[in-house]
């Protein structure tokens, strides 16, 4: 498979066609695929950079990098982290978290970062060094996590 091309950018500076690539994917993914009603449009985008990783022209992975106190009080964050159902168990997935923390250490400085995971994927973030912080709570529907990664 063709390495994935990494594009980060902050939103202003995102072209039509990468905002569409990305609110496409991520409608895709959390709306369709898991079969969840819930208000991607929360009005952080405005404020995050986003990492896009292509292959060819496909958007295969994308994850929302978050500044501090955007998501969370006091941590950069990690959100919307996805890979399309045609990249899965092609080790995109591994790829983008990889690509994600790397990103957000060269733009926010190393220092902890915390996210709000899918609970069936706390084995794949624990393996990137993210530690179980909150009990388990909902969110539409899905049980979650909060995990950091000091």
């Amino acid at each position: 498979m063709e390495e994935l091309r990494w594009v980060r950018k902050f939103f202003n500076d995102l072209t039509p066609f990468e905002l569409y690539d990305l609110i496409r994917l991520r409608n895709e993914v959390f709306v369709v695929e898991q079969n969840c009603v819930f208000q991607d449009a929360d009005n952080k985008d405005q404020f995050c950079f986003h990492l896009l990783g292509y292959i060819g022209n496909d958007l295969a992975a994308y994850a929302r990098l978050v500044p501090t106190g955007v998501t969370y009080d006091g941590k950069i964050s990690i959100g919307r982290v996805i890979t399309s159902s045609a990249y899965r168990r092609s080790g995109s997935g591994r790829a983008l978290m990889t690509e994600a923390i790397e990103q957000c250490y060269q733009i926010f400085g190393k220092q902890p970062i915390k996210i709000g995971a899918q609970l069936y994927l706390k084995d794949f973030y624990g393996s990137f060094g993210f530690i179980q912080t909150s009990e388990v709570y909902d969110e539409d529907g899905i049980p979650h996590i909060e995990m950091i990664k000091d």
